[in-house]
């Protein structure tokens, strides 16, 4: 291996270890609790958000299960509400599953999906001032525009697309990728935060790709 191969590989264990997702706690130290409407997590969050700083387990029913309870999609619009937001999700029960939702943290990303749940939440009048906090922080610091696609519908950006087209080794290779390993590179590039970040990150990924390997 070449001392540029090294040094590129060295950066991308580096980008790799970066996710925008939330840090993950063992779920021993979180409560887990089961909502059975909409209004009832709302109340549970109007009263707790700003000082449960942990977050908490969401039990969830599954499709078919007998018991009532909010649903992820309704779960998430509320959290959104009032500065939470969604982390990890674990199986529990033949019944439930159960999700981790957290306040969200200090320069964390967004995501477009939730940029656009929350545009629908403020135009029904739901956004409460603590969602709307955070909604202003990531305007402020350039967050708000960075804001990732989902993998469901990324698609390659201009500058990056052309740089794989003046390599035909990586544009070959790219083009085998299935949608899973492309968001790979497309949301490291989304989420840089400086121009020259993303120059580079750029230069990395052609090379990487160029000789047949993925983030």
């Amino acid at each position: 291996m070449s001392r540029t191969t090294r040094s590129t590989a060295k950066r991308l264990t580096r980008l790799q270890t970066s996710s925008p997702a939330p840090i993950v706690s063992p779920t021993t130290t979180l409560e887990t609790k089961l909502f059975a409407t909409t209004s009832a997590f709302e109340s549970y969050l109007s009263t707790n958000h700003s000082t449960n700083t942990t977050g908490l387990w969401l039990k969830i029913a599954k499709k078919n299960s007998p018991t009532p309870s909010i649903t992820y999609d309704q779960a998430l619009d509320t959290a959104l509400c009032y500065g939470w937001i969604d982390g990890q999700r674990k199986s529990h029960d033949d019944s439930h599953f159960i999700q981790r939702f957290t306040p969200r943290r200090k320069g964390s990303l967004w995501s477009q999906r939730n940029v656009n749940k929350v545009a629908i939440l403020i135009a029904a009048g739901r956004m409460q001032p603590a969602g709307q906090a955070e909604i202003d922080a990531a305007k402020e610091d350039g967050r708000w525009e960075r804001a990732y696609s989902s993998s469901s519908n990324a698609t390659v950006p201009e500058d990056f697309q052309k740089a794989l087209d003046g390599n035909e080794a990586a544009g070959e290779f790219w083009m085998g990728l299935n949608r899973t390993k492309r968001y790979g590179f497309i949301q490291r590039l989304e989420t840089a935060k400086r121009p020259e970040t993303r120059r580079k990150r750029i230069e990395q990924f052609v090379e990487l790709l160029a000789t047949g390997k993925t983030v």
